[in-house]
C-alpha cells in the first residue's frame, strides 16, 4: 500500500488478508478514514539533512579545541606576557569583542550568500589567528597576542553560523533538538584539548618552545579537516530552510498570528517581550560564563594545579556546555523555551558561587561544569526561540544580533574582571558573576512568569508531543 494512502494500520499475522477479503461497512470505512486523517505523520529526518548534520558535528569535533585554549589558558597567557593581574580578563574580553564585531556582519553574509561561505570564511580566519597566537607566545609579544586572539576569535565566532544552519534544516517542533545534536561534535572534541596540551607540554622543552604556544601551532592541523567537512555539505542549509516542505512530506508551517518578518530590524527583536527576555537571558548566561572562565584557571593555579589539570577542569566545563544539549533540546521542544531557559540561568548562578567561594579543585571543577550546563540551557532555548520567530532569509542576522548583545556584555565584564580581582580579590569577581544571572530571573518575576511565554505556539507543541 502506498505510504500516503489512507487506510487502517496493518495487523499482525494474516489478519490483514481478512480485512482485504471482507468488505467493511461504509460507516466503518468512514471512521477508519477519519482516524487515518487524524493520525500524526511520523517524523523522519531526510538522508540529506542527516548527512549535513553529521558533517557539521564532525567539523565541531575538529575545531572546538581552540576555544578551550582561549578560555582555559588565555588568562595564563596574558599573565605570562604582561606580568600584570589587572589584564588577565583581556583574553576573554577579546573573544567577546571579536564576537561583537563579526556576529551581525557574518549573519548578513550568510543570509545573502548561504551558510557555507560564512562558516568557511570564519574557519579560515581562525586558522590564521591560531598561527599568530603561537608566534606571539614564542616571541613574548603581547601586541601580537592581542591581534592573534582577535583574529582567531572572529573566525571561531563567525563559524557559529553552524547553529543557524542547524535551525534552517528542521521544523520548529525539532529545532532545539537539532541544536543539541550539533553540539554533540563539540562533546566528542572535548578530549582533544587535554591531549594536545599534554603532548605540547611533554615535547616543548626538547624543542625550545613555550608549551602553550606550541599547542596553538598544532591547531591548524585540526581546523583544516573541519573546513573539509563543511565543503562536503550540500545543499546549503539556507536552501533547505526555504524549502522545508520538499524535505518533510506533509510539513506545513505552524499557524502564526503574524507572518515571520522577511526584512530584518533590530528594533523588532527588542520590541517583542519574549525575544527581549531571551536576549537578556542569553547575555546574562554568556557574561556569567565569561567571568567564571577567567576565574577558573586563576583559582586552580593558586591551588597549585598543573596545566594538564586545568585543561581537564576546562574539559568538564565544556562537557557541561555540550554533553546534555540533546536532552535539553528535547525538553525545550516538548515543554517550551522558557521551561529550559530560566532553570539554565539559575544553574549558572549556582555554579559561579562554587567557583568563586570554595577554593579547591573538586568544587571549582563542579562549579565550572554547572556554569557550562546552565549556559547550554539558556543558549539552546534562546536560539530556538529567536529562530522560531524569523524567516530563513533573515535568521542569520537575527541570531547574529543576539550574539552581538551577548558579546557586548562579555567584553565589558571580562575587561573589568582583571582590575576587580586585583582590587578586591577572586571572590569579588565571583560575586559579579552571580549578579549577572539575576536580571532575567527578576524580569520573569516582574512579568508574572506567564506574559508572552517563551514557547512555540500551542499547535506546534501539540504536534511535537504527538510525534514523540
Amino acid at each position: 500500500m502506498p505510504r500516503d494512502c489512507p487506510g487502517p494500520p496493518l495487523a499482525r499475522g494474516d489478519e490483514w488478508l481478512d480485512r482485504i477479503a471482507t468488505p467493511a461497512p461504509s460507516a466503518t470505512l468512514a471512521r477508519v478514514s477519519q482516524a487515518a486523517a487524524r493520525a500524526p505523520i511520523p517524523f523522519r529526518v531526510p538522508s540529506a539533512i542527516k548527512r549535513n548534520m553529521t558533517l557539521f558535528a564532525l567539523s565541531q569535533t575538529f575545531t572546538g579545541a581552540g576555544m578551550q585554549f582561549t578560555y582555559g589558558f588565555g588568562p595564563l597567557m596574558v599573565l605570562a606576557l604582561t606580568g600584570s593581574p589587572d589584564l588577565v580578563g583581556i583574553s576573554v574580553g577579546l573573544v567577546g569583542l571579536s564576537r561583537f564585531l563579526v556576529s551581525y556582519p557574518v549573519g548578513k553574509v550568510t543570509d545573502a550568500y548561504g551558510r557555507k561561505p560564512g562558516i568557511l570564511m570564519g574557519l579560515s580566519l581562525a586558522l590564521v589567528g591560531a598561527v599568530i597566537v603561537g608566534q606571539a607566545m614564542g616571541h613574548k609579544s603581547f601586541a601580537l597576542f592581542v591581534v592573534g586572539i582577535l583574529v582567531f576569535g572572529m573566525g571561531m565566532n563567525a563559524s557559529q553560523q553552524l547553529r543557524v544552519a542547524a535551525t534552517d534544516m528542521f521544523p520548529a517542533t525539532h529545532r532545539a533538538t537539532a541544536l543539541g545534536y550539533l553540539a554533540l561534535g563539540s562533546l566528542f572534541g572535548l578530549v582533544v584539548s587535554p591531549v594536545v596540551i599534554g603532548f605540547s607540554q611533554s615535547v616543548s622543552a626538547r624543542l625550545g618552545q613555550d608549551p602553550i604556544g606550541l599547542a596553538w601551532y598544532l591547531l591548524p592541523a585540526l581546523i583544516l579537516p573541519g573546513m573539509l567537512m563543511i565543503v562536503f555539505v550540500r545543499p546549503d542549509p539556507k536552501e533547505i530552510g526555504q524549502n522545508l516542505h520538499q524535505y518533510y512530506p506533509g510539513y506545513a508551517a505552524p499557524p502564526r498570528r503574524t507572518a515571520p518578518p522577511t526584512r530584518f530590524s533590530a528594533m523588532h527583536l527588542l520590541r517583542h517581550p519574549a525575544i527581549r527576555l531571551a536576549i537578556v537571558s542569553n547575555s546574562a548566561a554568556q557574561g556569567n560564563m565569561s567571568v567564571v572562565m577567567v576565574l577558573t584557571s586563576l583559582v586552580l593555579t593558586h591551588c597549585g594545579t598543573t596545566l594538564t589539570g586545568i585543561a581537564i577542569a576546562g574539559m568538564f566545563h565544556s562537557m557541561g556546555m555540550f554533553a546534555f544539549t540533546i536532552p535539553l533540546g528535547k525538553l525545550t521542544d516538548r515543554y517550551g523555551r522558557d521551561a529550559v531557559m530560566f532553570p539554565g540561568v539559575a544553574t549558572a548562578l549556582a555554579g559561579a558561587g562554587l567557583v568563586a567561594f570554595t577554593g579547591s579543585y573538586a568544587p571549582v571543577t563542579l562549579g565550572a561544569f554547572l556554569v557550562g550546563i546552565g549556559w547550554a540551557g539558556a543558549n539552546v532555548a534562546a536560539t530556538a526561540l529567536i529562530a522560531d520567530h524569523y524567516a530563513t532569509a533573515v535568521r542569520g542576522r537575527a541570531l547574529g544580533f543576539n550574539d552581538t548583545c551577548a558579546a557586548g556584555v562579555s567584553v565589558l565584564i571580562a575587561l573589568a574582571t582583571g582590575p576587580l580581582i586585583a582590587w578586591a580579590g577572586l571572590s569579588a569577581a565571583g560575586f559579579i558573576a552571580i549578579l549577572l544571572a539575576v536580571p532575567p530571573l527578576l524580569m520573569l518575576m516582574i512579568a508574572g512568569g506567564s506574559a508572552k511565554r517563551m514557547q512555540v505556539p500551542a499547535t506546534v507543541a501539540a504536534e511535537s508531543r504527538s510525534e514523540s
